[in-house]
């Protein structure tokens, strides 16, 4: 070692002084070594000197023995290393010494130098390395706590963002829905939630989980629609090692990841019949059997559940179970969409406007009554979704610090513009009017399946193209 300040510090405690001179000639080319005849001096230089490492201590010492002192070093320099120092052949009371405690080797006089130097050396590594797992473990425990602290702010922040008044809207039908999503959280109930896609089926299940008694456990979503038959049994249940080709370990499904919280089931009416009948069984008894295991999993699970389809429609037709709907269907919750909602659009706007403001930092001043015009005639039958969207791409468009006009709008909306502009008032724009609108929900009920649409309307495909151009109608954009 080069230099004193880079020398780990010993302490020598020992009533024989030339014993004391030797060990401090031997260790001193090395360490810095620290002398004590007694117990007491020795207890008063670990005091004075806290970065003392490792102490070599004479077990048979007048006044107070080793092993008295080592009892009283344990709780004051936990990590300290004790070298027992002894010139008898005492056993009892080397036993008594080291199962004291925390000594870390024993040598017995006359000393052997090597012996000394390679047990002081590997004593100091030990030290060493726990002083490295004392700062390591302090480390975890800060940054266990920051993770505490940053839990409990994203779970404030969760429910913040999923109050109900963070829903967007003044309109009579919306607040009739989020009267009933208020009566039903505070219970366990199964919920079912009807409506468009596009309408905030997931926003809705999202508050009833974090304003319940289950908001600081999971919330779990998964869209059975989105995934292929085949894997979303295994998705929600889990499986076993060996069950099915690619099922090389056990793996806990959706239900057991929920358990104690939510699960939110998107789009249920797609999922097939064989799932259908395990889903009836864990609501009926709150019980789950993993694909390929026969060994029932217990769960305690709410079940929110969502869907655009028709699930009556749904049982008749033999594509949904009768007793699945009934069990899903204990709560039903319908959202209207934004065409029955109109005058939530202006709030929804600015909402918009404001969420992609602060994320991009642009500062586009707003929309003009004509945009809002313009946006407020649409039927939007992608919803709330669409909106957004479209206020999302015209803000992109816009200049900072600019307004939002009706030419930074989409063509569906300019062209339901222009088709007004042109009728004015009389018979044959009123016609023109109704002759629009009537081909545009024709469209939009068939999928805008421009063959069909030209079946139930009763006219040529080409006439009915024509028409589709004159008055500007075209398929909403994804």
């Amino acid at each position: 070692m080069s230099g004193t300040a880079a020398k780990q510090a010993i302490l020598v405690v020992d009533d024989e002084p030339a014993s004391v001179d030797l060990l401090r000639i031997t260790l001193g080319m090395d360490y810095v070594v620290h002398t004590a005849v007694d117990g007491r001096a020795a207890l008063e230089l670990l005091a004075r000197h806290p970065e003392i490492a490792l102490a070599i201590i004479d077990q048979r010492m007048p006044g107070m023995s080793g092993t008295e002192l080592i009892q009283q070093t344990i709780e004051p320099y936990p990590n300290l290393i004790r070298i027992i120092l002894t010139g008898y052949t005492d056993i009892d009371s080397l036993i008594q010494a080291i199962n004291a405690g925390r000594v870390y080797r024993y040598l017995t006089k006359p000393w052997n130098r090597d012996e000394l130097l390679a047990t002081v050396r590997q004593g100091l590594d030990v030290h060493r390395l726990a002083l490295e797992n004392v700062r390591l473990h302090e480390e975890l425990r800060r940054a266990n706590a920051r993770l505490r602290v940053e839990n409990a702010h994203l779970k404030r922040e969760a429910k913040g963002r999923y109050r109900f008044d963070e829903i967007i809207g003044n309109s009579t039908a919306l607040h009739r829905s989020l009267e009933l999503v208020e009566r039903v959280v505070g219970s366990d109930s199964t919920v079912l939630i009807t409506g468009e896609t596009g309408t905030g089926k997931e926003l809705i299940a999202r508050a009833i989980h974090y304003n319940s008694a289950r908001a600081d456990k999971p919330y779990i979503s998964e869209n059975c629609g989105a995934i292929a038959p085949e894997l979303l049994t295994s998705e929600l249940f889990g499986h076993r090692r060996g069950a099915f080709t690619g099922a090389t370990e056990d793996r806990a499904g959706l239900f057991e990841v929920a358990d104690g919280g939510t699960l939110f089931l998107d789009e249920i009416g797609d999922c097939p019949a064989d799932l259908q009948t395990r889903l009836l069984r864990v609501l009926d008894s709150g019980e789950l059997r993993r694909v390929g295991d026969s060994q029932p999993i217990k769960v305690d699970v709410r079940v929110v559940a969502a869907t655009h389809h028709d699930l009556e429609a749904d049982v008749t037709a033999g594509k949904f179970r009768r007793d699945l709907l009934y069990r899903l269907n204990v709560f039903s919750l319908h959202l209207p969409p934004l065409r029955e909602r109109k005058e939530d659009i202006p709030l929804l706007v600015d909402h918009f406007l404001a969420a992609r403001r602060a994320r991009t930092g642009k500062h586009v001043s707003g929309f003009t009554s004509e945009a809002l015009h313009a946006l407020a005639r649409h039927d939007f039958p992608g919803n709330v979704r669409e909106l957004q969207n479209d206020v999302e791409r015209a803000v992109t468009l816009a200049d900072d610090g600019a307004y939002i006009t009706p030419d930074l709008l989409l063509p569906k909306f300019a062209a339901t513009d222009t088709v007004l502009s042109k009728r004015g008032n009389g018979l044959p724009h009123a016609v023109e009017e109704f002759e629009a609108q009537y081909i545009t929900e024709t469209m939009r009920r068939t999928g805008y399946n421009q063959t069909h649409a030209a079946i139930e309307l009763g006219i040529a495909r080409r006439t009915l193209i024509d028409k589709l151009n004159k008055y500007g109608i075209r398929r909403p954009d994804p």
